[in-house]
């Protein structure tokens, strides 16, 4: 039990070496306390070289037990939760210790706010610090109630003595940090503190080796492992000295063999369903019929010119030869269909199921941290958002494996006290989820269900639970929208104690002379009565939404490792003593943001997400969510989770869930659902490299999102396309010869490259905190080593321990990755988290990482996993599609051009992501033939000489395998013939608007490096609370609706003057007006849902505007034909004549 605690000396011939002992106790955190006073005499004897020192440690007994953790920690805690962090660029990382967060009161002990009885200390109003249950925490046996300023106090200048009972504290190991007498305390940025505790992460790496195997592989078993796992020790009572009735065989000597370590039957977590081979196989015959069938066509129309209308004729081929080639990059990637299904009966088998590598059944989940990301509380109600928290909260998954990052890139006081808010609200909200199993978890979408809320509930005290909680709720979402107003009388309030602070001084400083008008910069207050560190409602210097410090706000701090049942008390409104009510970790955030720096949006945001968060929590998966999409299913991050656990789950860089959205229009007039897109283009990406990752409802590996290249990637370069035209080298022995916890993180394009924590500075930036973390999130993210089939996985067990107490120097290092200047001379942003340079940021980084070899998953839930909201208002939907179009061209123009793919993107893929930088510039030629069914009413001529046989066969075969083509893709994805045409619809809306003019912006920011700005899709209803889809009636006029107005006004006045000219022709071209017409309907019919939107509400669009457009296109007609009367004859119908 002795162990060494210093050098020995040089060995001393001829002398006995005296020996000194000392004793001293062992802290939870590692570190040893001196019983001694005299150790500090010793130190000179020991310097001296003469003299060699044990350190005995005392095992618990009766007279001696050692808390469970050290106070020092947990006061610590609970003082960074109560503390407002800010800090940045030139200035103090300071942490502002805050009386209360909000108005009302805090309740949950893990909230920001939440403090014990007070102090009994003469003279002090402090508050004793309580924690995770509410309770006091009392560093001493005597239950003296000190808070945390006088604990310090009488650590470091009190001897350690206790103010009660005058005996020496038993724990003192608090971090030695300067006190100031003031509320505001500057923290310094630590260089290398808390290397310990990484060192303690990096332990768990340790059972990683390849050689630590169960007996189901090996056939022996390796006690070692055994050991770590379980946390045993060799002596009586553990795996080598098992008690009675244990594990033991007395046959073997005494060494045991658990019967739970011998083999399984291994089961995957996630399987493939194949699409039925009566179903793909015509879909895949019937493309290559429609791909001869178009070169057939296109063939045969270059043979055959239309003489009369060689101009007509030229216009028409090429727009068709570019629709077939448009056509084909969408169809390709079409071929290979999957669908999966994910069983979590299993997942629970492995993760959360006692056994002998997990004895207590703790989660041996891997953490996920989520970010929700909202800009403008006034674009993005904070109601909204809340509501997306509470269901993030009170999601089924471990607790203490969860962790919730709002990033606040407004900085606004709004929102912070909204989310402070919704941390209050959810002490009852999650336990009431918990306890009923509710379903959605998002109040505001549970409480307006239309179904019976109590079909399925069994527990007698349901209906009284859900009436109390409905009431709170209601009072919630008044708090929220009260907030503006509260906010702004409050900061009036306190802006005038200001101003007649500063009058009254002025008038005592300037005596009889006369005073002049004092201007006091109109702050924004906080609930504690001090100035709000983000944006001001009244702009003023460095409280700006582009200039403010940066903020770091724990609103639920870490809950504590083991269940925490409610207390039976009267205040709870509801019964909560058989549920656990912890709460998830809540961290708001908001990033420094100066002028004169590039903030990069979204994309930047999220980067400073990732940063703080590894330096937090550190979760090896990431999930992302708008800040108005919410969980729907609350086991959605299980079903995630399957598929990164999974055997070959390393590969696998992010899950993408599909999008559903509320709040649509029963007909889904403008295409909102996306349908197409969800179930048919991203089901089929899944059977190639993935899915695209479309900006929200995805799980990312950690790993990948640095920049890293996939596991074993040498082993699947030969899957993409032309890699049999490289040379390929030979592994060198320096990889192999790798830890193989370094072996698997390879950056950069070589494989020979083995991670070097030296250069990850230069990638990373220059937090020891955010470099030490990276090989912990990819040790945490591998899958269980059940199987040999498993590589590159981590040992059962190994994520049962507890995490980390926040300390003070923890969230002031988060601080500074948050700060503007973190990013300058690093690769994020270039190589290295969310990729700048687009609007569509989502996009790009997932092509960087489906470029680097990783693949990704599709994971469609019975239950929809998020669900959002989507506008439905027509302008809303076009700037949205532009934003979207806008992005695929500045793709197109970049280096993220699918043609410059590595070979480590498989084809179809590559072709993929080439249609989606390409599909904007079919806006062009789809303009050109929508005006060509008019030009050839008005000029008389048609696109061919004649309508032949030929050329109608063909039509008709290319018409008919499109339909077949779209009744085989609603039978395998599951979409409706409805949602299809719907989509067919605002292709051609959106391609005649919002394309075209992303095209021009496109091409100006390349040509003349012309900025595009792009405004946030609003989140807010309409105006009329009576109506649902009130939105869905406002017109409000873009520029955008010039061209499809356009298009519809002259296929109609050309519909007219074509028909009016054949009737009054001599030798009337049947043929020809049909084809024309037939061309223009086609337009129009494509462009209904458009027009429908300009009448606005059904009845109030006045009678007189569908009068004057009649007049208006007759007019027109009868106008051109007696300008342009047909040939060969100068009168309208023979004797008619026009007045």
């Amino acid at each position: 039990m002795a162990s060494r605690s210093s050098k020995a000396s040089e060995s001393q011939q001829g002398k006995a070496v005296p020996m000194t002992v000392t004793f001293a106790r062992r802290t939870s955190s590692g570190r040893y306390v001196n019983y001694s006073r005299e150790s500090n005499d010793l130190d000179s004897e020991i310097g001296s070289g003469e003299f060699m020192n044990y350190t005995v440690q005392i095992p618990p007994t009766p007279d001696n037990q050692p808390m469970d953790s050290s106070v020092s920690q947990r006061v610590e805690e609970q003082y960074v939760s109560n503390s407002l962090f800010t800090g940045g660029f030139n200035s103090v990382t300071r942490a502002h210790l805050m009386d209360k967060v909000i108005e009302s009161e805090t309740s949950h002990p893990q909230m920001a706010g939440a403090k014990g009885s007070s102090c009994a200390i003469p003279g002090c109003d402090g508050k004793v610090m309580s924690d995770e249950r509410g309770e006091d925490i009392l560093p001493c046996e005597c239950d003296f109630k000190i808070c945390r300023d006088c604990y310090v106090d009488a650590v470091k200048s009190g001897d350690g003595m206790c103010p009660g009972c005058k005996e020496p504290y038993r724990a003192t190991d608090l971090d030695q940090k300067v006190v100031d007498n003031s509320r505001t305390l500057p923290l310094p940025l630590p260089s290398n503190v808390g290397m310990s505790k990484m060192e303690r992460r990096l332990s768990l790496m340790k059972s990683a080796k390849s050689g630590m195997l169960t007996k189901s592989q090996t056939g022996e078993f390796d006690h070692n492992r055994w050991l770590f796992e379980t946390k045993g020790t060799y002596g009586y009572g553990n795996a080598i000295w098992p008690e009675e009735g244990g594990l033991g065989n007395e046959k073997t000597d005494g060494v045991g063999e658990p019967s739970q370590l011998l083999s399984k039957p291994w089961r995957p977590l996630t399987r493939k369903l194949k699409i039925p081979a009566a179903v793909l196989s015509p879909y895949r015959l019937l493309i290559f019929v429609r791909i001869a069938a178009l070169s057939l066509f296109l063939a045969w129309r270059l043979r055959h010119q239309n003489d009369d209308a060689p101009w007509l004729w030229f216009m028409s081929v090429v727009c068709e030869v570019w629709f077939a080639f448009s056509w084909l990059l969408d169809q390709l990637p079409k071929f290979c269909p999957v669908n999966r299904a994910t069983d979590l009966n299993v997942l629970k088998d492995k993760f959360e199921t006692s056994g002998p590598h997990n004895p207590t059944g703790k989660s041996d989940l891997p953490g996920i941290d989520v970010f929700v990301s909202t800009a403008d509380p006034e674009k993005e109600p904070p109601l909204v958002t809340a509501n997306t928290i509470l269901s993030i909260l009170a999601a089924d998954y471990p607790v203490e494996k969860l962790s919730c990052y709002v990033s606040d890139d407004g900085g606004a006081l709004l929102t912070f006290e909204a989310m402070a808010e919704a941390a209050s609200f959810a002490n009852l909200w999650v336990p009431f989820c918990r306890k009923h199993d509710i379903e959605p978890r998002n109040p505001e979408t549970y409480f307006n269900l239309k179904r019976d809320p109590y079909k399925n509930k069994v527990r007698q005290d349901f209906v009284k639970d859900r009436r109390r909680v409905k009431r709170e709720y209601d009072e919630f979402k008044v708090r929220i929208n009260g907030l503006p107003d509260s906010i702004r009388r409050r900061s009036d309030a306190f802006n005038a104690r200001e101003e007649i602070k500063a009058m009254k001084l002025q008038r005592e400083n300037a005596g009889d002379e006369p005073v002049e008008n004092i201007k006091i910069p109109k702050a924004t207050w906080m609930a504690d009565g001090t100035h709000w560190p983000g944006t001001w409602m009244v702009p003023s210097a460095e409280h700006t939404r582009g200039d403010h410090a940066g903020i770091i706000q724990v609103m639920l701090k870490p809950p504590s490792d083991e269940p925490l049942h409610g207390a039976a008390v009267d205040s709870n409104p509801i019964d909560l003593t058989e549920v656990d009510i912890r709460l998830p970790l809540l961290v708001y955030v908001s990033r420094e943001k100066r002028p004169g720096y590039d903030h990069n949006k979204k994309a930047g945001a999220m980067n400073a997400l990732v940063r703080a968060s590894a330096i937090m929590s550190n979760g090896p998966f990431i999930l992302n969510l708008d800040c108005d999409h919410y969980v729907y299913n609350s086991q959605a991050l299980r079903e995630g989770m399957c598929f990164m656990m999974d055997r070959g789950g390393d590969r696998i860089c992010y899950v993408q869930f599909p999008q559903r959205f509320e709040g649509i229009d029963p007909s889904d007039r403008y295409a909102n659902h996306n349908t197409v897109f969800f179930d048919v283009n991203m089901r089929a990406l899944d059977g190639l490299q993935g899915p695209v990752y479309v900006g929200t409802g995805c799980l990312f590996r950690r790993i990948a999102l640095y920049g890293f290249d996939p596991p074993r990637s040498k082993d699947y370069h030969s899957a993409g396309c032309c890699s049999c035209c490289f040379a390929r080298r030979k592994k060198s022995s320096t990889v192999a010869s790798a830890p193989e916890e370094n072996r698997a993180l390879q950056m950069g394009d070589s494989d020979e490259e083995e991670m070097n924590l030296s250069s990850f500075p230069k990638k990373f930036g220059n937090s020891s905190f955010l470099v030490d973390s990276i090989p912990v999130a990819e040790f945490q993210g591998r899958p269980l080593a059940d199987h040999p089939a498993v590589r590159n996985g981590r040992p059962p067990g190994a994520l049962t321990i507890p995490r980390d107490l926040l300390d003070a120097s923890t969230v002031a290092e988060a601080i500074s990755v948050i700060s503007c200047w973190y990013e300058d001379k690093t690769e994020w942003g270039t190589r290295v988290g969310w990729i700048y340079g687009s609007v569509t940021e989502d996009v790009v980084t997932g092509y960087r990482m489906h470029n680097r070899g990783w693949r990704s998953v599709y994971c469609v839930t019975k239950r929809d996993a998020f669900r959002g909201t989507a506008p439905i208002n027509l302008t809303d939907r076009l700037h949205q599609v532009l934003r979207w179009a806008t992005g695929s061209v500045e793709i197109f123009f970049s280096r993220n051009n699918a043609l410059l793919a590595s070979p480590k993107m498989k084809l179809l893929q590559r072709i993929a992501y080439l249609n989606v930088g390409i599909y904007p510039f079919t806006s062009i030629f789809l303009i050109v033939y929508c005006f060509l069914p008019a030009l050839s009413l008005f000029s008389g001529q048609f696109i061919v000489q004649s309508l032949n046989v030929a050329f109608l066969t063909y039509l008709l075969l290319i018409t008919l395998t499109l339909c077949m083509l779209a009744v085989l893709e609603i039978k395998w994805s599951g979409i409706a013939l409805e949602e299809w045409w719907r989509n067919e619809q605002f292709w051609l809306i959106g391609g005649t608007s919002a394309h075209l003019a992303a095209v021009l912006q496109g091409l100006l920011k390349v040509i003349a490096g012309i900025e595009i700005s792009f405004t946030l899709t609003s989140k807010s209803a309409g105006d009329d609370a009576d109506d649902e889809y009130a939105d869905l009636y406002i017109i409000k006029w873009t520029s955008l609706m010039i061209p499809p107005i356009t298009i519809m006004m002259v296929n109609l006045i050309a519909i007219a003057v074509g028909v009016s000219r054949t009737i009054y022709s001599t030798i009337p071209q049947w043929s020809r007006l049909l084809g024309g017409v037939f061309f223009s309907f086609w337009v129009l019919a494509h462009l209904y849902p458009f027009a429908k939107g300009l009448m606005g509400r059904r009845g109030r669009t006045p009678t007189i505007v569908f009068v004057w457009s009649g007049l208006l296109a007759i007019t027109i007609s009868l106008l051109w034909v007696a300008i342009n009367p047909p040939s060969g004859s100068s009168e309208i119908g023979g004797s008619f004549q026009f007045p």
